[in-house]
């Protein structure tokens, strides 16, 4: 009898079927580039932690509402700027498994 599939499955094989179309090939990673990659998020994620305890403790200490939506502001700045360091160091070890 023939196995049911779940929409994601099914969805994943379309997409593994155009990439092979488009001449765009697979490349697992390796054991080294998996822990380099857990450990650059582990590292992002204690940074952005970090932040999220001094932005609500600098938040608590301010009382005016143009400080407290600048310091918003700023905080949204620094997290979009950890986030892009971060998947900027995760693209790099995953190109290192295509090359």
């Amino acid at each position: 009898m023939a196995e049911l599939k779940s929409s994601f499955e099914l969805a994943m094989e379309r997409l593994r079927k155009q990439d092979a179309d488009a001449g765009i090939e697979q490349v697992p990673l390796t054991d080294e580039q998996k822990a380099a990659i857990a450990e650059i998020r582990r590292v992002y994620a204690a940074k952005m932690a970090e932040g999220d305890i001094l932005h609500a403790a600098t938040m608590r200490k301010t009382f005016d509402p143009s400080e407290h939506e600048a310091l918003e502001a700023e905080f949204r700045k620094d997290r979009q700027r950890l986030t892009a360091e971060r998947d900027a160091k995760i693209a790099k070890v995953r190109d290192t498994a295509q090359k």
